[in-house]
């Protein structure tokens, strides 16, 4: 087929599409009715929360090399100062345990572990902010596309009951698959929003997990003889 042909064969198409009444995916999601606008505004808050608490979780999950060992040494020497001006130097939950945790050296050791914990507890709050919301989203927006289609369908049909005569099948399909779009946008965006939570689920455990090992070994440390 040469080039002739297949612009011959495109603009065949084209002209098929738009005598067929194909319309675009812009137009097909402004047909949707006024319940696609907060399906719209969740979308662009799930977006929001996703990439932040990404971010976050990224920033809380990375230690610089060799930090612990470091941290450790200064401890072992004594030098409980020095220890808790490295910790205060990183932005992590890490670090922000650890150095509570050297702060209480020369306590019993049952109160370092309660320091340990307490900190870690808000630490896991902090990187778990706004995630019920991004689940919630995953719950409301399929249920928003049902509520617009069962409101898109009443309204169908009460135009098919005050239209005089036989009613036309265009005008019965048009009225059905308008209102099924709010539930497959709802759909859609609640399938995103549930894939986000789940993701951003496992990434907050795997960051956990690095805080229980290190809170373990540093009071590990701390049972060591000197």
């Amino acid at each position: 087929m040469n080039l002739l042909q297949i612009s011959t064969f495109e603009a065949d198409t084209l002209m098929y599409s738009a005598d067929s009444g194909s319309v675009s995916l812009g137009e097909l999601l402004l047909k949707g009715g006024f319940m696609m606008i907060p399906i719209f505004v969740l979308s662009i808050l799930a977006v929001v929360i996703f990439v932040e608490r990404y971010r976050h979780i990224q920033r809380a999950a990375k230690i610089p090399f060799g930090f612990m060992d470091k941290v450790k040494s200064l401890v072992a020497e004594g030098d409980v100062k020095g220890a808790r001006l490295l910790c205060g130097q990183n932005d992590t939950p890490i670090a922000r345990m650890l150095e509570k945790g050297v702060s209480r050296i020369g306590s019993p050791l049952k109160n370092i572990e309660v320091a340990i914990e307490n900190v870690g507890k808000i630490e896991i709050y902090r990187l778990e902010k706004n995630m019920p919301v991004l689940a919630t989203i995953a719950g409301v927006a399929p249920m928003m596309g049902f509520l617009g289609t069962v409101t898109g369908m009443i309204q169908a049909f009460i135009a098919i009951a005050q239209e005089e005569g036989s009613v036309s099948p265009k005008l019965l399909s048009a009225g059905i698959y308008e209102a099924m779009i709010t539930t497959a946008t709802g759909l859609f965006v609640g399938i995103i929003a549930y894939l986000g939570y789940n993701f951003l689920v496992a990434r907050v455990q795997k960051v956990v997990h690095m805080m229980e090992y290190t809170s373990i070994d540093f009071i590990d440390l701390l049972q060591e003889p000197r």
